[in-house]
């Protein structure tokens, strides 16, 4: 374990300049393509010469030229897109592109590498590869048009487009079809799983939509993926990627600061008794189908599912998470678990006695052996620390459960090992984002993805912060822990968003702030009659809801964790963004309190080698919703008193673009006011602060003093 923690040392970035010594023997090549009379310059409406993209351009065709890895950070406005897509149409040879989401995936593949292609007059084929569940099958849809059994009429209506759907479309691709919402319940019942596939077997097997991806993205020389897919086939080898890698000459990850935690995901394992309730239900049905002759089925299946809901009950709270070693020995908990492993046993040898009546019945025999050999993996050792290591396990084991589920979770305390296994071939890594570094550090990173001594670069954003906005931090904030914290920054919020004309974001680092800053804005529009269209997360899709706040021009949208990043609101109708508070994860969290505890038994601060960093990082990608243009104008308004108060406050200032600082609400109120009004409000938050209170020297902050709740 001790090889993949962050150590004291710091890897930091080398801010580019013209004159770097990595600079590509394309070099030229590049300043011509991105110059202002480029090929670039011809065929993209409004496109500008930026010395920063360029300059990233050279050093990524650079990593491609010798196959070597290059971490980049990007500001916001770089141009960074294309800053990866010249070099690596032009230069990158057989290309995997990861995105950070389906959309941005999408945008990429139907707009952005178009855009290129077609201005470079480059020669090569592209590819779009998605997870199964994004594909139409034609076995799911017959079997449920066959069936006839739908929750409600609007799923029959769907039901019939996607039918339709079947007919027209070349690549199924569930994204095509506009008029079923992505979320419909019914796109479950006409896409497959990798444990419902029924692969060389299926009578479509020919036609399938799954297959013919693959097999394009084989021949393609640039194929787009994203990160969950890309490593769920890491770790389940079902998507197609395991197939790609290896004859790939390059591979970028776009939005690489989602990496760590999407690739925790996968390369963990988790059991839920929701699984295990579905596999119960599938082997009825097969069991009733194929072989009723055989067995009374119900009786096969009735002991597992009992032992399932057992387990669950084993905990007689609505919402558990809780790492292994915090379980009372006495709980109720180990024997329901021993219980179910044993019937579980029974229905798998009941199973191998009947697979050989049908393909179908082999497959649930398949996904039981599956869930057993998890069940059986989840074995914390008796000695096992707060680490949830036994002195060889590197994983942390812990319990989380809701209202009608449990799920026992594996989770690697760090992915550094496993995905530097797969990086040993010679092959060019780009990993770029808007958010990487730490105040130019990136030891933070390097650490969580095992790219130690790789070389990192950071290229400052083009826009102008000092005069298009400004940084506020109110003054008279209660503790972030005070239960009436959330009405104290609607308070504070009111008079800005005001000010704004509405055209604010309120971002908040839990569901339950958002409830209640959302209940409280409501009220004091009503009261101060004030016409803002407020937009709250979850009451409609973040698509809709973005759209709505696009048009209203002076809406108030207040959310969560996925407002605070890929969304890209231009010009006027956002002006403030206000965040509740630093967003510390919670310490008790199982899995972080993991990783704290491997990192005190190093004799390093988790709170300031681990927290802090992802908190900062988290920030960077909130504040970077505000300025997204060169004529963009507004307010970054951080209401977490701890920016001000804590030694490790102006570390995380320092790692933010660098804005001017207030502290005075009549400040922003004036910057408000028209363009250039509130100069010279470069407030006190530098005095504020305290000399000599760096967090670089001040490890003396523990993770209590930063929890989120």
């Amino acid at each position: 374990m001790t090889d993949h923690l962050p150590s004291t040392s710091g890897l930091t970035a080398t801010t580019a300049g013209p004159a770097d010594a990595t600079a590509s023997p394309r070099a030229a090549e590049v300043e011509r393509l991105f110059g202002d009379a480029g090929p670039l310059a011809e065929a993209v409406p409004g496109y500008r010469s930026r010395d920063a993209q360029t300059d990233m351009a050279k050093a990524i065709a650079n990593a491609i030229d010798t196959a070597t890895t290059l971490v980049a950070e990007a500001g916001t406005g770089t141009g960074k897109t294309f800053a990866y897509l010249v070099p690596a149409l032009l230069w990158g040879g057989k290309t995997i592109i990861s995105t950070g989401t389906k959309n941005l995936q999408d945008q990429l593949y139907l707009r952005d590498i178009p855009t290129v292609r077609k201005a470079l007059k480059a020669p090569v084929s592209v590819a779009l590869l998605k997870g199964r569940a994004n594909y139409v099958c034609h076995f799911h849809l017959e079997r449920t048009l066959a069936n006839g059994r739908l929750a409600s009429r609007e799923d029959v209506g769907y039901l019939r487009e996607i039918s339709r759907f079947i007919k027209t479309t070349s690549g199924g691709d569930k994204a095509e079809l506009s008029r079923v919402p992505e979320n419909a319940l019914v796109w479950n019942l006409v896409t497959s799983t990798r444990d419902n596939c029924m692969g060389a077997e299926c009578q479509y097997y020919q036609d399938c939509f799954v297959m013919k991806a693959r097999k394009e993205a084989q021949q393609a020389d640039v194929v787009v993926v994203n990160h969950h897919l890309f490593f769920a086939d890491l770790a389940l080898k079902d998507t197609g990627v395991a197939e790609l890698l290896p004859s790939a000459n390059t591979v970028i990850f776009d939005e690489a600061h989602q990496l760590p935690n999407t690739a925790t995901l996968f390369f963990g394992e988790t059991v839920s008794t929701s699984h295990i309730l579905e596999l119960c239900r599938d082997v009825l049905a097969e069991g009733i189908t194929h072989a009723r002759d055989a067995l009374q089925w119900g009786l096969v299946v009735a002991p597992v599912e009992k032992a399932a809901r057992d387990l669950r009950l084993a905990f007689s709270q609505d919402s558990v998470r809780l790492a292994a070693h915090q379980v009372a020995p006495s709980s109720p908990f180990f024997p329901a678990l021993e219980k179910l492993r044993h019937e579980l046993d029974g229905m798998v040898a009941t199973l191998t006695s009947q697979a050989e009546r049908a393909e179908t019945i082999e497959q649930c025999r398949v996904r039981a052996i599956d869930i057993a050999t998890k069940l059986a993996n989840w074995n914390p050792a008796p000695g096992a620390d707060a680490a949830g290591q036994d002195g060889n396990n590197e994983k942390v084991q812990w319990i989380e459960a809701y209202a009608s589920s449990l799920q026992l979770h594996q989770t690697p305390l760090s992915i550094a090992p496993v995905f530097s296994k797969q990086r040993d071939a010679a092959r060019a890594w780009i990993f770029t984002s808007a958010t990487l570094a730490v105040k130019s550090d990136f030891s933070h990173y390097a650490a969580q993805m095992g790219l130690w001594n790789e070389p990192a670069r950071s290229w400052p954003s083009p826009f102008d912060y000092a005069s298009q906005a400004l940084l506020y931090v109110p003054p008279d904030m209660p503790s972030p822990t005070s239960p009436q914290y959330t009405d104290a920054v609607v308070d504070a919020a009111l008079p800005v968003i005001i000010a704004a004309g509405g055209r604010s974001f309120l971002l908040c680092t839990t569901l339950r702030a958002v409830s209640r800053a959302a209940e409280r804005l409501r009220a004091e529009f009503d009261k101060r009659k004030l016409t803002y269209p407020l937009l709250v997360q979850g009451e409609a899709g973040r698509t809709e809801l973005l759209d709505r706040f696009r048009a209203a021009g002076n809406a108030v949208l207040v959310g969560s964790q996925s407002f605070w990043e890929g969304v890209d609101v231009r010009g006027d109708a956002l002006s403030a963004v206000i965040i509740d508070k630093l967003p510390f994860a919670p310490p008790d969290d199982p899995v972080l309190a993991a990783r704290i505890a491997a990192m005190e038994n190093r004799g390093l601060n988790g709170f300031v080698h681990h927290q802090l960093p992802e908190a900062i990082i988290t920030l960077k990608q909130g504040a970077g919703r505000l300025i997204r243009d060169s004529s963009d104008r507004g307010v970054l308004m951080i209401c977490d008193s701890r920016l001000i108060s804590k030694p490790y406050g102006r570390r995380i200032w320092q790692s933010l673009p660098p804005f001017r600082r207030t502290r005075e609400l009549p400040t922003v109120v004036e910057f408000f006011a028209g363009p250039g009004a509130g100069g010279g409000a470069d407030a006190d938050a530098d005095a504020d602060v305290g000399a000599g209170a760096d967090a670089d020297t001040d490890a003396a902050e523990k993770p209590q003093q930063a929890s989120a709740a």
